[in-house]
């Protein structure tokens, strides 16, 4: 009796001679003949062994995952992404030389045998049994294609790999069985077929054709004899037999290859010697994976593509259903991207701030009526190196972007007027305005409660001390009057302003609740460009708000068109609310803070924001047919107070929301719409009231000033892009706005830049 091994059980040679015995004394010929159906093989189903009649029936073979390819909206290619980079091809797309070099060095009787190959089993028998090692070896082209689908179904799960491929007889025997049902079903040439699509060839090509593009830079059509055996020759040690890292031994396998060949007649001696005399030459494409290599800088956009599918639950009930879906691969999706919005964007972001400076911009264009994203970039390209990084600043947390977002600043303040508007505030409502004034108290929210200041702690003032009121809301728009906005907030209610920013889809990036205090009036809140462009598309499209869409169509690797996103269009505000807002901002880009981001060729409206110690600047404007916002300031966890500091190559005595992010959106904003239609604005009539005496400055600027600061050679501008020193508010500390999000005591004052006034001792 043979020995046994110190755990119980027989050893693994023993085990595989029992299969052999009991096998022939079934009478189960192993040359592929059909195993009875009541034939046990007599082996315990335990362990390493089971059943045979225990294993089900059919080989369930999951889809080959392969790359999918992200598109532009006019079909140009963004980026390629994949858990395996394959092309799955059929047996007609692969040269004639790959498929016989590849079944005459693995397994050169596939078409004389069945699913076994009986002679090689006798051969392993022996050899384990001298070994005395676990049945291995004889496997057929068949086993290995079965063995290579059970990998295929482990995916990265390194457990289930290490199963699949463990060396045991329970795995011999699984790979039997379906060996058999294979080779009834399938037939020869299909299983070549599967066979070369799903072996691994290294260099990270999982397929012949993925392989031939990877070392030749060609279709696997088109391989020659000597690249032919060349690959074939990897397939059973891929990193051994690396032409890439090892040239010397990838040679000397390819003429084992091409012997081998030779052997058995599929080329003649002289064809093989012919390319055993020919040198290893490679023509490598290096593998392109991942939002890493998209093209135009959207590696950003690439990455909120693929975000968008592993979170919409169109695309499955859960994120484990997405993600297998989006790592199975062979999609093709084709996106909202608009090369020449994403290409004016990337020329803008260029020349203004640089890649190695020490702040950053980020640019969103999306489409107004449509929610299409059109464009997305940013200064800090995505990647792992210096100057990189894989915060997508356009964007909220979940979907890839900071933690937090950044204060607006001032481009909150048409929010408040929307909401103002729609509770019946007239457009030529004044207010007192003062420069400086205490939160008014109590003010009610949408709960019940009410704010409530307490002590009178909280304050809010004005960006220069002239700038007192009373004033209109056309005049405090232009020139940002922060104290107007926070009378107009203590007015209408927090209510108001909490339901119309809910319906303009504008939420922290955090996923937090908007905060429910006054001192949102002054832009506390932390938002992402893509929720304060596509906000402001719903002014530009008369009211309706649509939500944001990246993706336009996808189909799978069978050309079968799956379900995607929609926008979903909703009125948010009515048309004379929007028309009135357009109006508004339209005075701003016309002779307010954002002059100097106002278009010459057609109309534009827009909104500035900077906040305290200048951490951040914005500008959030918009056409009839394109609405952008632009953010510049600190990505990383560290605050720069953008003073005295050189960005783009340009030096700014302090950052303003009008004089670095204003020109960005406007040269963006000009090359996305070259050429291209300029419908103009709905707009309306509000005149100027008459306001009651008692401040400095009414609702209109004194009628002779020529000077306008920030204007190289103008007084006050000394020449370069800058603003004024900026006012200060307490607000926050007790309503979550909070200086970069924690809860400090700067409340987000928007430091804006001055309107042209006379200001002592700075210029006439």
């Amino acid at each position: 009796m043979g020995k046994k091994r110190s755990g119980g059980g027989l050893t693994g040679s023993q085990q595989a001679a029992k299969f052999l015995g009991v096998s022939v004394l079934s009478g189960v010929v192993l040359a592929g003949m059909a195993i009875p159906a009541a034939g046990a093989l007599g082996l315990a189903a335990k362990g390493t062994v089971e059943g045979f009649d225990e294993i089900p029936a059919n080989l369930k073979t999951p889809p080959l995952s392969q790359r999918t390819t992200i598109l532009d909206s006019e079909g140009g290619l963004i980026a390629t992404v994949y858990s395996r980079d394959r092309q799955v091809v059929p047996l007609t797309a692969v040269s004639p030389y790959m498929q016989k070099a590849i079944v005459a060095i693995e397994d050169s009787r596939f078409y004389e045998h069945g699913a076994v190959d009986l002679k090689g089993i006798l051969r392993a028998v022996n050899r384990n049994a001298q070994e005395g090692g676990a049945a291995q070896g004889a496997s057929t082209l068949t086993q290995q294609y079965v063995k290579n689908v059970f990998v295929e179904e482990a995916g990265d799960d390194e457990t289930k790999v290490r199963e699949a491929q463990e060396k045991s007889l329970g795995r011999k025997i699984r790979e039997l069985k379906y060996s058999i049902q294979v080779e009834e079903e399938l037939g020869k040439k299909k299983i070549l077929e599967n066979y070369l699509n799903i072996t691994y060839f290294g260099q990270q090509a999982y397929g012949v054709e993925s392989a031939a593009q990877r070392y030749f830079s060609k279709p696997a059509k088109d391989l020659a004899l000597e690249e032919s055996a060349l690959l074939a020759g990897i397939v059973q040690s891929p990193s051994r037999y690396d032409p890439v890292n090892d040239a010397q031994e990838a040679m000397k396998r390819r003429n084992i290859v091409l012997q081998r060949m030779a052997d058995i007649k599929d080329v003649s001696q002289a064809e093989a010697d012919a390319a055993k005399a020919k040198p290893v030459t490679l023509k490598v494409t290096k593998p392109r994976n991942g939002c890493i290599t998209a093209v135009k800088g959207a590696g950003f956009f690439c990455d909120y593509v693929r975000n968008t599918f592993l979170t919409d639950s169109v695309f499955g009930k859960t994120r484990e259903e997405r993600a297998k879906v989006w790592n199975q691969g062979g999609l093709t999706v084709r996106t909202t991207l608009d090369p020449q919005s994403q290409d004016a964007a990337n020329e803008s972001i260029k020349d203004h701030v640089y890649q190695e400076d020490s702040i950053a911009t980020a640019v969103t264009l999306v489409q107004p009526g449509t929610g299409r994203i059109l464009a997305m970039g940013q200064s800090k390209p995505y990647g792992f190196g210096k100057n990189e990084t894989q915060i997508n600043y356009s964007v909220d947390k979940r979907m890839g972007g900071s933690n937090f977002g950044f204060q607006v600043g001032s481009t909150f303040k048409p929010f408040i007027a929307a909401a103002a508007l729609e509770q019946g505030l007239p457009p030529t409502k004044v207010y007192q305005a003062p420069n400086k004034m205490d939160y008014p108290s109590p003010i009610s929210r949408c709960d019940g409660s009410q704010y409530i200041n307490v002590n009178k702690k909280e304050t809010a003032e004005n960006e220069t001390e002239d700038e007192i009121g009373p004033y209109a809301l056309r005049t405090a728009m232009e020139k940002s009057i922060n104290t107007y906005f926070v009378e107009m907030i203590s007015e209408i209610g927090l209510c108001p302003v909490s339901e119309m920013t809910k319906k303009l889809g504008v939420v922290p990036a955090s996923g937090a609740k908007l905060a429910d205090g006054p001192a949102i009036a002054l832009g506390s809140e932390e938002m992402s460009p893509l929720t304060m462009a596509n906000a402001y598309a719903a002014f530009a499209n008369r009211g309706t708000y649509c939500t944001p869409v990246a993706i336009e169509s996808i189909t799978d690797s069978h050309g079968k068109a799956l379900a995607v996103p929609k926008s979903k269009c909703d009125r948010a505000m009515s048309q004379d609310t929007a028309d009135t807002i357009n109006t508004l901002l339209r005075g701003v880009v016309d002779s307010g803070t954002g002059e100097r981001a106002g278009l010459s060729d057609r109309d534009s409206a827009g909104k500035t924001g900077t906040t305290d110690n200048r951490y951040n600047a914005w500008f959030v404007g918009y056409t009839p047919n394109v609405s952008g916002a632009v953010w510049v300031g600190s990505g990383g966890a560290k605050k720069i107070t953008m003073e005295d500091i050189v960005i783009g190559g340009r030096s700014y005595d302090k950052v303003f929301g009008g004089g670095l992010p204003g020109p960005i959106w406007k040269d963006a904003v000009s090359g996305a719409l070259s050429g291209r239609e300029a419908p103009g604005f709905t707009t309306v009539s509000i005149p100027e009231p008459s306001v009651p005496a008692g401040g400095p400055r009414g609702s209109k600027p004194p009628a002779a000033n020529p000077s306008k600061p920030g204007k190289p050679g103008r007084p006050g501008g000394d020449s370069k892009p800058g603003g004024r020193p900026g006012g200060q508010t307490n607000a926050g500390a007790a309503n979550g706005g909070g200086d970069g999000g924690n809860g400090g005591g700067n409340g987000g004052a928007d430091p804006e830049y001055p309107f042209p006034f006379p200001l002592p001792g700075i210029g006439q």
